[in-house]
């Protein structure tokens, strides 16, 4: 994964935060400095954060866990669902539904009824009247649009990268009413310490949102690899030892056969040797008298 460098947080403007007045006092640590009304964010601080975040990340994805991408926010969607495509995790780029985590056994049951509309030939739609076929497929539509990005989660995830952690509010109260890790774009009109691992930068920018989102991704793609690595390296290992275990076996069972064939040999050449008592000397004299 290339690292994101201070250059680049620059060009980008991910240093500019809100006006002076809107600022939470909370991100006092991220801002560098007040410049003509606005708060200058750290962007050391923010390449440090989001290093942070990465490492978390890979440690996850190690363990076979599952992310779900949030940007509900206009400048938001298409990079969220372009970079969590790419790197094959959820998301969720339309309205945030009330529940989508605390509330996941309703959702399930609403995926499994989008389902069953996709489903070519489905039951629903025999006998029925031309309004009530349009009805159930604007609720189709309806259905796909707000579940297209997490169709497929069977489990709830295991952290939630959230692109503007003042706008999706209610995502991260429910990620932390159920204690699941959040990562963020904070900006500073943000309190950073509801968030587990905060990234300040402007989260109004759509090339700072690419390029942070894009590394995430990037580290999730990395991590996916690497353990795909050593998954290969074990399964080669276990089929070398496997390989070990069967030669060694067949070389006791050929040290085992031998002295078996040995002894064979020994008894067929004492029989060989042992002379027939109806050929020997004294059995033909005896038939002479």
């Amino acid at each position: 994964m290339p690292e994101v460098k201070f250059e680049d947080l620059l060009g980008t403007g991910a240093h500019f935060g809100h006006v002076t007045r809107k600022w939470n006092p909370n991100f006092k640590p991220y801002i560098l400095l007040e410049k003509n009304g606005v708060h200058i964010i750290n962007l050391e601080s923010t390449i440090e954060s989001l290093n942070k975040a990465s490492a978390f990340v890979k440690e996850i994805i190690s363990k076979n866990g599952e992310i779900l991408f949030v940007g509900t926010k206009k400048q938001a969607q298409d990079i969220v669902q372009q970079e969590a495509d790419k790197c094959s995790m959820f998301y969720i780029v339309e309205r945030w539904l009330g529940g989508t985590l605390t509330n996941f056994s309703t959702i399930k049951k609403s995926i499994k009824r989008l389902k069953m509309l996709e489903k070519e030939g489905s039951k629903l739609y025999e006998n029925l009247t031309k309004k009530e076929t349009q009805m159930l497929n604007r609720e189709r539509v309806k259905l796909a649009d707000q579940h297209r990005g997490i169709k497929d989660m069977r489990r709830l995830p295991d952290a939630v990268i959230v692109v503007d952690a003042q706008y999706e509010d209610t995502a991260i109260r429910e990620a932390k009413r159920l204690f699941i890790p959040v990562i963020a774009i904070v900006d500073s009109n943000t309190d950073p310490t509801k968030v587990d691992y905060p990234i300040p930068a402007n989260d109004d920018s759509i090339r700072t949102i690419q390029l942070i989102i894009a590394a995430l991704a990037d580290a999730i793609n990395e991590a996916r690899g690497t353990a795909a690595e050593k998954n290969k390296k074990k399964s080669d290992n276990k089929i070398e030892t496997d390989a070990d275990k069967k030669s060694l076996q067949e070389s006791e069972l050929k040290v085992e056969s031998v002295p078996e064939e040995i002894a064979v040999e020994d008894t067929a050449e004492n029989s060989e040797e042992t002379p027939d008592p109806a050929e020997s000397p004294d059995s033909q004299d005896s038939e002479d008298v």
